[in-house]
């Protein structure tokens, strides 16, 4: 399809909902209302101290690291075991969310990464979160937590073999393009300067992004006192989870409180909230580190040339995401989690595969995917298909689908997805009727 054909299905796409879109119904008005609360929410938690890093070093990775190293040890001619395990551990030792890693994917897949291992690598970076696992089996239960982990470091790998096998012929015609390409001129610096310098903006991007439990005690105006998981924050109200029942509300419900009706939030401590109370201090340690080694090591083209590349990958890829979180926002108040849990009751096929569906199209923020399932399980959603929704829910969204799509194509973005889908629900039917059903 051609460029100017997409742009008209764009624009005739916006036309007809804002033609058609009902907005004297109170259920599409508050649908919109929480899209731009969902919207801000990202823009104030997660853009500055999650995106931007990450954009700065997929530019970084485009402009400073060489074609000859990516290809040496992720490109399509490179060991299959060394390639795979280089690219499975790079996103275990990340342990960020989906949006930090599109960037970086894009980032390896331009200089020549091969399908293969860049889809592992997109897949683990926010499937294996250590924290998460181990989160999940302490809040969700020992199996499920040991199933997340087994499931999600297979499926990174198998994903990204699939991927590789399938479009075998056109990743042999891309790596002779590569290959054809000009020599690149003999490196500036030494090996350990560029490792360092990657080592620090990844650094700033783990500390910038460190994780928030969001544990809370808290105390409104009239008196109740509620421990509860914090899940959204905007600049008017908090959207917290019950943890443990107080007045008429009931462990796992979700309630809305604009912040005037807060008199005071205690956080729960932890090693965890130690290092977010400093995270600000760690990052702008390695943020100074960055620019000293810039200052001392990069000249003004260099500069240039990584600030030109961090700007094309921000046009790209910035209104995917935020059009894509604006969405989800819309849809989620749509389907509440009654109505969710009454389509994944069961740990049959199709409310397995609707649970691995409903995973790859929502947005869960790091962790926030504990609680929200949490929720559902309380609303009677079976074991299998909760495997499922967090098997498929941490790699992928519509967002990132979005993102996927404009890197790699419809095609191959298609078959990503769906290789996600199906790996996820046979691994939850296989929980839910062998483990559990037993």
């Amino acid at each position: 399809m051609s460029r100017e054909w997409k742009t008209f299905g764009a624009f005739l796409a916006v036309f007809l909902v804002a033609y058609y879109l009902p907005l004297s119904n109170p259920s599409v008005q508050a649908a919109i209302l929480e899209a731009f609360r969902m919207l801000q929410w990202y823009a104030r938690n997660h853009t500055l101290a999650c995106v931007v890093p990450a954009l700065f070093i997929a530019g970084a990775i485009t402009t400073f690291l060489s074609k000859e190293a990516v290809l040496r040890h992720l490109g399509p001619r490179a060991g299959k075991l060394e390639a795979y395990s280089v690219a499975s551990v790079a996103g275990t030792v990340l342990a960020v969310c989906s949006c930090s890693v599109l960037p970086m994917f894009a980032g390896i897949y331009r200089v020549g990464a091969g399908l293969g291992p860049a889809a592992t690598f997109l897949y683990s970076g926010p499937a294996l979160n250590v924290l998460a696992i181990f989160l999940t089996a302490r809040v969700l239960g020992f199996d499920l937590g040991l199933w997340r982990a087994v499931g999600a470091i297979g499926f990174g790998i198998l994903a990204g073999v699939l991927m590789a096998v399938i479009f075998r012929r056109d990743e042999q015609a891309r790596t002779a393009a590569m290959m054809q390409l000009p020599e690149p001129p003999p490196a500036r610096r030494k090996m350990w300067q560029t490792a360092l310098y990657f080592g620090a903006m990844m650094l700033f991007l783990v500390f910038s992004d460190w994780y928030h439990p969001g544990d809370v005690v808290l105390e409104r105006t009239d008196g109740l006192r509620i421990q509860a998981v914090m899940l959204q924050e905007t600049r008017d109200d908090v959207v917290v989870q019950l943890q443990q029942p107080a007045a008429n509300l009931e462990a796992g419900d979700r309630i809305r409180i604009p912040k005037r009706e807060i008199a005071s939030i205690r956080e729960v401590r932890s090693w965890v909230m130690e290092v977010y109370d400093r995270k600000w201090r760690l990052a702008g340690l390695m943020g100074l580190a960055v620019l000293l080694m810039v200052w001392k090591w990069f000249d003004r083209a260099e500069v240039a040339e990584w600030m030109r590349n961090t700007w094309e990958f921000t046009k790209l890829l910035v209104p995917l995401l935020f059009g894509g979180v604006f969405v989800v926002g819309f849809l989620s108040k749509l389907l509440p989690d009654e109505q969710i849990a009454a389509w994944v009751g069961t740990n049959d096929w199709t409310s397995t595969l609707v649970a691995s569906v409903i995973g790859c199209l929502f947005y869960f923020a790091t962790l926030t995917e504990i609680p929200i399932l949490q929720a559902l399980i309380e609303h009677g959603m079976a074991q299998g298909p909760a495997l499922a929704l967090l098997l498929a829910g941490p790699a992928l969204s519509l967002p990132s689908i979005l993102v996927i799509r404009s890197v790699l194509g419809v095609k191959k973005t298609a078959v990503f997805t769906c290789l996600v889908v199906v790996m996820a629900t046979v691994a939850g039917y296989l929980y839910g009727n062998l483990v559990k059903g037993a």
